[in-house]
């Protein structure tokens, strides 16, 4: 028997951290790259360039290929299900991934089964978008339904007024999705990866901190969650695996209202290895990259069990620094735990461009553990340690 083969569509960072994991199994990885400069091209050997929007393109690609999985959300449902009917074995599937692809759909679902949901509502115009704020209260958020991501693709609207300067936005795309604004103390995330034959694990539930819409940082496990809200959180999200039928890594972004309903909200779904899931390279038995790979080849999943009491995840994106391996020396020494993934991406102000982790012996040293992971982040993205480096607690944000 000959080891498999897996093909990636698309070739940003996650496909370069399935890299290594498939490395070590023995697997063979091909990514359908964007351009011979991405990401994963500088990990992957057998990298050829390519439209994933191009049916053709995506049949060439999938010859000889064992399975085919993703980088991201977005190529086109149509196109999954026309290679699936040419015997492609896609993983996750169409019929999953659509959920993940189309948040009208996505927020259908979860009402299917009855899991908390905000207020939304499915608009095709801005006296649509009127009704919706003033039955439910302004202001809403107004959403792509698909394309989106890392805050892009969504607008808060605070009043019937604003709403008339959404025209734009329905005449480029109808219908778009309402939501009621949430009022939530904290983002979490819950991580759970599952096999087309139905086993399913999950991560420790954590707490993620958005910054302009752009997650930038993680802490895991989620500190001071109530024992039943983390539990109801990952059985929501074991539930979604299972009922949609979703294979490889899902991440369920949630929203923690504490004292409200089941003590959180869902707010988006993603079918792949997520931001969110990047502190289990270094701080679970199994990471989210080693763990898709085996769910979509339907292989026994492996242990989820956290490292330490507490892991932190920095990201770090384009700043002043060009030139990153230079700033490696005095990040490196800086703090001798840390653990740097850089994604091989040139530098643009705001994009991500590497992230840090972290582990701690325990707890209560989470603030020690945030400062000192964005010190070695900060340092990697502006060449220099900044004046004010000095030791201090940070405020927990959502």
């Amino acid at each position: 028997m000959t080891f498999p083969v897996i093909g990636v569509v698309g070739g940003g960072q996650l496909a370069r951290m399935m890299a290594p994991a498939a490395t070590a199994l023995g697997f063979e990885l091909r990514v359908l790259a964007e351009g011979d400069d991405v990401s994963a091209v500088a990990a992957v050997s057998t990298s050829p360039v390519g439209d994933y929007k191009d049916l053709q393109t995506l049949v060439d690609f999938a010859q000889g290929l064992d399975v085919l999985t993703f980088d991201h959300e977005h190529v086109p449902t149509d196109h999954l299900r026309a290679l699936q009917e040419a015997g492609v074995n896609v993983q996750p599937g169409p019929d999953a991934l659509v959920h993940a692809q189309d948040k009208l759909v996505m927020r259908a679902a979860i009402d299917r089964l009855e899991l908390p949901n905000p207020a939304w509502a499915s608009v095709d115009n801005v006296a649509d978008l009127v009704s919706f704020g003033d039955a439910t209260g302004w202001p809403v958020v107004l959403k792509t339904p698909r394309g989106g991501y890392d805050g892009k693709g969504v607008r808060v609207i605070n009043s019937a007024e604003e709403a008339a300067g959404t025209e734009d936005w329905f005449q480029a795309m109808s219908p778009l999705l309402a939501e009621a604004k949430v009022e939530f103390t904290r983002e979490l995330s819950a991580l759970v990866a599952r096999t087309p034959d139905g086993e399913a694990r999950a991560w420790p539930v954590v707490h993620t901190i958005q910054v302009n819409g752009v997650c930038d940082e993680v802490i895991a496990p989620a500190l001071d969650i109530p024992v039943e809200v983390a539990a109801a959180a990952e059985d929501a999200a074991l539930r979604i695996a299972g009922e949609l039928g979703v294979t490889g890594v899902l991440a369920v972004e949630m929203f923690e209202t504490p004292g409200v309903g089941a003590g959180f909200l869902i707010n988006e779904l993603a079918m792949r290895p997520h931001n969110t899931g990047h502190w289990t390279q270094d701080g679970a038995v199994t990471s989210q990259f080693e763990q898709h790979l085996r769910a979509i080849l339907n292989l026994p999943l492996g242990a989820t069990d956290a490292l330490a009491p507490v892991t932190v995840m920095k990201n770090f994106l384009g700043g002043g620094n060009q030139d990153l391996y230079s700033a490696y020396p005095l990040a490196l020494a800086s703090e001798p735990a840390a653990k740097v993934h850089c994604y091989g991406k040139s530098v643009r102000p705001g994009r991500k461009i590497g992230h840090v982790n972290l582990i701690g012996a325990s707890t209560a040293d989470v603030d020690s553990v945030r400062r000192r992971a964005t010190m070695v982040a900060n340092i990697i993205r502006d060449g220099r340690a900044a004046a004010d480096e000095a030791p201090h607690t940070f405020e927990e944000t959502a």
